[in-house]
């Protein structure tokens, strides 16, 4: 029975999450499986991934063959390192204290850099926000100062009218007390 560590999608239309599982190589897509050593969620930034390390080595080291995607997720979480720390250590190169400090120093670096990257994208988000924000209250006040000089030309024209009225009306009151 060849063993596969593949994803089993769950979640719904346009939001896939998955399990990553082990599964026999022969069983379908989202069927029954042997066991589940962690999740992918890709919609979040930086995508969310949950793994049992030490479980997915294990599967490695007994010959489970992983899909390309999960293969590269295996790759950026480090498990393919450690295997291959271990493969280092069953050969007599360093001992097995030595791989572990190895691989915490890669995984603190590892961890720093995704989370520098997280928080650039969280920063690009606010920037965004905040430019969006000012060319809108730029818009408002470009508004409100139409609004004003229309306004005000409204008033005027009232103005210029009312005065006419009176203009109008002032020289036929002079002229009646004249014809009296």
């Amino acid at each position: 029975m060849p063993a596969r560590i593949r994803l089993q999608r769950h979640g719904k239309k346009g939001q896939p999450f998955y399990h990553i599982v082990i599964a026999d190589g022969r069983a379908p897509r989202d069927g029954k499986y042997i066991e589940k050593i962690g999740t992918y969620n890709p919609m979040t930034k930086p995508a969310t991934i949950n793994i049992d390390i030490d479980g997915a080595v294990k599967w490695l080291q007994n010959g489970a063959q992983p899909s390309d995607t999960v293969r590269a997720i295996l790759s950026y979480k480090g498990v393919m390192y450690k295997k291959h720390l271990l493969g280092g250590v069953k050969k007599g190169a360093f001992t097995a204290e030595e791989a572990e400090k190895r691989f915490d120093a890669w995984l603190a670096e590892k961890e720093a850099k995704i989370n520098n990257t997280a928080k650039a994208h969280q920063d690009k988000l606010a920037k965004e926000k905040a430019d969006a924000l000012e060319a809108e209250a730029k818009i408002n006040e470009a508004r409100a100062a139409e609004i004003a000089k229309r306004k005000a030309e409204a008033v005027e024209a009232e103005v210029k009218a009312a005065q006419a009225e009176t203009e109008e009306n002032a020289p036929a009151a002079e002229e009646a007390p004249a014809a009296e």
